[in-house]
């Protein structure tokens, strides 16, 4: 298992206490899902987040 399907997972499962709380708990799955996801592919090497992260020339 790769780390995009770890993060993935790690975030759902953060979720799962989010949503035992109700309320909006689909929204926050989501959210943690998607957040796992961007960083398991930003340490598999598939996105570069430094680059979006990165402050640009101002000179």
């Amino acid at each position: 298992m790769n780390s995009t399907a770890v993060g993935l997972f790690t975030g759902l499962l953060l979720a799962l206490a989010f949503i035992l709380g109700g309320g909006s708990g689909l929204f926050l799955a989501l959210a943690f899902g998607a957040a796992g996801l961007v960083l398991g592919a930003h340490r598999d090497g598939y996105i570069d987040l430094g680059a979006l992260l990165r402050s640009r020339g101002r000179g």
